[in-house]
């Protein structure tokens, strides 16, 4: 068994994800997760609200691209849930070889990743908008947006499976950093780009592009300096490395269902997007918008619950295979409250506050007073199923850190495709945009309860069994 680069800072590692206490561990290892993800949803709604302040069909583009957008990051972030999970374990188990080989094998698998992407970005963009519900004018600002997001999609790639090196050994501070910086450069690129700034000709949409993937690219390359210099857990070595056929499968058998999950999130946007973009009587396609606002809006509770989810993962994985089930179930009930008191803050804002919200955003050359009748009563109906879906984020961490990704997908699948569309769709029958908001709280309810049985089997069949190792701090 080969040892670390620096075993002192590997075994201080250890000390760390096994001996800490567990409140003190997932404050430590999710706060910087936490922060970089506020920062990341913060730069997100900037895109928009500088595309809104273009015109509505630019804000409409945006939100007609992101399902791809979507799966894209969701290839990346479910590529190094694998690896992510795989590697604490090695780690847990001492097995310091292995590790740097799962290390190699997922940087494979990025670069992997963002050559399909840019062959989609040249070839599939065109009849992919073409398949859109929208006007042609929304088309062509899509379809420009999202060719570049494509092409440029190695910075994002890159930057998530180094960000994820350096969180699956316990260095979620330099993750704070990277994204942080990426999305700095993002924001203040917008304006620049969009409106143009600084001599710069004006791009549109095409401009918050550039500045997303220019953030993206930088945050890629100071990851992967930072992996370099600090961490002394892992040792990627370019020269000599042949991908491992079996380790890569142990990755993706982690995280495929992570992925499906994501691309089972983008099939149900671009359903409901036709749904909504059809319904009669709601004055043009302001449903469609409001859709795509909210998914902006509920990103400012829902990254950084996603970002605490990523800092319970490594911690359920290592003491899942260095065998202490105390402190796994302990991080599950903590996490799950910080979940619920994530979501609930959010519940408690659109109820509260929802025409505040919706102000943020005033897309140009559309009837605002339309704008905030509809977003009001969206924001207020789709705001119910929050704390519930608090709870199955909260327990999806630990299927995926256990290697029982496959459960989330079940999940996502019942509740997006099994429930939640076909319901929404019955209810467009009604030819109200009110009644369709109301399909997400009854897939929530749908989707809780699978959770906790898949839970409830996992438990008998599997941590049960492990030990319960040392006293729980």
């Amino acid at each position: 068994m080969s040892e670390p680069r620096n075993p002192e800072a590997s075994l201080a590692g250890e000390n760390k994800m096994g001996t800490m206490p567990v409140g003190k561990l997932l404050i430590t290892m999710s706060v910087p997760m936490i922060i970089s993800m506020l920062v990341q949803a913060l730069y997100n709604v900037v895109d928009s609200i500088f595309v809104a302040r273009v015109s509505k069909d630019a804000l409409d583009a945006v939100g007609a691209a992101f399902p791809v957008q979507n799966i894209l990051i969701g290839v990346g972030t479910g590529t190094a849930v694998g690896v992510n999970a795989l590697l604490s374990k090695s780690l847990g188990e001492r097995e310091y070889k292995r590790a740097n080989r799962v290390a190699e094998n997922g940087v494979f698998l990025a670069v992997c990743s963002a050559l399909a992407f840019i062959l989609f970005g040249f070839f599939g963009v065109g009849p992919y908008m073409n398949s859109c519900n929208v006007g042609e004018g929304v088309r062509k600002l899509g379809t420009e947006y999202l060719q570049i997001v494509c092409v440029f999609s190695f910075g994002a790639m890159l930057q998530i499976m180094f960000e994820r090196l350096l969180q699956s050994t316990g260095r979620t501070f330099y993750t704070m950093i990277t994204q942080g910086m990426g999305a700095v450069i993002n924001i203040i690129l917008d304006p620049i780009f969009i409106f143009g700034y600084l001599g710069l000709p004006a791009m549109g949409v095409k401009g918050a592009a550039y500045a997303t993937v220019i953030g993206q690219i930088a945050a890629a390359i100071l990851a992967i300096i930072i992996n370099k210099v600090k961490n002394t857990d892992i040792d990627l070595k370019i020269k000599g490395f042949r991908p491992n056929g079996k380790m890569i499968g142990k990755i993706y058998s982690i995280g495929v269902p992570s992925i499906l999950m994501v691309g089972i999130g983008s099939v149900m946007t671009y359903c409901m997007q036709h749904i909504l973009a059809g319904i009669k009587g709601v004055g043009d396609n302001m449903a469609y918008t409001v859709y795509n606002v909210y998914f902006k809006l509920q990103s400012f509770f829902f990254m950084p619950l996603f970002g605490m989810n990523n800092g319970v993962i490594p911690i359920v994985a290592f003491n899942y295979g260095a065998g202490n089930r105390d402190r796994l179930v302990r991080a599950l009930k903590l996490a799950t409250v910080m979940a619920v008191s994530f979501t609930t803050v959010g519940l408690l804002v659109m109820q509260i506050f929802p025409q505040a919200l919706l102000s943020i955003f005033k897309p140009e050359g559309c009837d605002l007073n339309e704008f905030y009748r509809v977003g009001d009563y969206a924001l207020r109906a789709i705001s119910i199923s929050f704390p519930l879906a608090g709870v199955c984020i909260a327990i999806g961490s630990v299927f995926q850190a256990m290697g029982k990704g496959v459960f989330s997908m079940i999940v996502s699948a019942a509740r997006q495709l099994l429930v939640l569309v076909p319901v929404a769709y019955l209810l467009s029958l009604t030819g109200s945009a009110s009644a369709v908001w109301y399909s997400f709280p009854i897939a929530e309810c749908m989707s809780l309860a699978v959770t906790l049985a898949l839970f409830a089997r996992l438990y008998n069949k599997v941590i049960k069994s492990i030990p319960r190792g040392a006293a729980v701090r």
